[in-house]
């Protein structure tokens, strides 16, 4: 059974955190809360460990897992980072951005996906931080859901999915962000973003000046290899369809109505119109980002046949939003009422 050890999110205590490293120490899996999402953490050295996330989550073996560290000397121990990175490490670390870089340390297959590189995190956020600096080891952790569902922002997420499977579980409350961080590639040259996160692309552009942003990052289609997770495969997704819709969502749910289905809304901003059910998801991009998860959740606790959400700006934490908003809808955006009526 799992043991569920309730935290403060910004002052833990140490025999809380210090039984949680026991665990991670000894092969077990661990859900923690970042600044981001919750993972599910094992020894990023312990194969048998690391191997075990991805049964307990049903993960694709080639879909590599996120190494958390605590500082950057641990991340320089692992991955090489260009001193340029390494700079911009010390500047931006803690925080919700991820280098993959070229691994030097051995690590099991399963964390890499056999892959020659590396994704090197350090979260910010004080349990996370703790966890890894008493447990000795950095700490391999994808989002600790299973694999395609929306990803956990709050411990009875991670219930929901998980359950029993794990051995510890930390809950600290709702994380701080709600989408996970921002991935960027580091052994190009110019470094290519691979996910988009809290860490905007604005920002990278201040730090790294020309940024390559591929399509797939927009959440337009997928990678064909998945160099870091979130670029490859079903992601974010509720069991019940949702369709993001481009015209007005007034007109959505009419045609929705007409074809006899009962319709769940997203509101987003000021986007927002009476539907069978109504799931206000926030009034700003930081709003949605932190609440996003959790709305795709309780579409499928509803007794709607299909969700319909509009579209966000794709500035700032906006990129991530849309990324994962049309990963979760599996890419059914309705442009026009045609549109529509062909995907209900």
């Amino acid at each position: 059974m799992v043991k569920l050890i309730r935290v403060d999110p910004l002052s833990p205590r140490r025999e809380d955190i210090e039984e949680a490293a026991r665990i991670i120490r000894a092969g077990g899996l661990v859900a923690f809360p970042t600044e981001t999402v919750y993972g599910l953490g094992a020894d990023a050295f312990n194969e048998e460990a690391s191997t075990r996330i991805f049964k307990v989550k049903g993960r694709p073996a080639d879909n590599p897992l996120i190494v958390h560290v605590s500082s950057v000397d641990m991340a320089l121990n692992i991955g090489e980072l260009p001193d340029h990175v390494v700079d911009i490490a010390k500047r931006v670390w803690p925080g919700p951005i991820t280098f993959v870089a070229k691994k030097k340390a051995e690590l099991p297959r399963a964390v890499t996906a056999g892959l020659p590189t590396v994704a090197l995190r350090c979260p910010a956020h004080p349990v996370a931080l703790r966890l890894i600096e008493e447990a000795g080891t950095p700490i391999a952790a994808p989002s600790a859901n299973k694999a395609g569902k929306p990803s956990p922002t709050e411990a009875s997420h991670v219930l929901e999915d998980l359950g029993d499977s794990i051995d510890v579980l930390l809950d600290a409350g709702r994380t701080f962000f709600g989408v996970e961080s921002t991935i960027v590639d580091v052994t190009k040259e110019p470094p290519v973003l691979l996910r988009p996160g809290p860490f905007t692309l604005e920002e990278l552009r201040s730090l790294f000046g020309e940024v390559v942003v591929p399509s797939f990052a927009k959440g337009l289609g997928e990678a064909d290899v998945a160099l870091a997770p979130g670029m490859k495969y079903r992601h974010y997704a509720p069991e019940k369809p949702l369709v993001l819709v481009e015209f007005d969502l007034k007109l959505a749910v009419d045609i929705a109505h007409e074809k006899g289905l009962k319709v769940a809304v997203l509101c987003m901003h000021d986007k927002c119109v009476e539907g069978d059910v109504v799931l206000k998801v926030g009034a700003d991009l930081y709003e949605i980002a932190k609440n996003l998860y959790d709305s795709l959740r309780k579409i499928d606790r509803t007794n709607a046949d299909v969700a319909i959400a509009p579209t966000v700006p794709e500035q700032g934490i906006g990129l991530a939003i849309m990324n994962r908003l049309r990963k979760a809808s599996g890419y059914r955006i309705a442009r026009s009422a045609e549109d529509l009526r062909r995907l209900l």
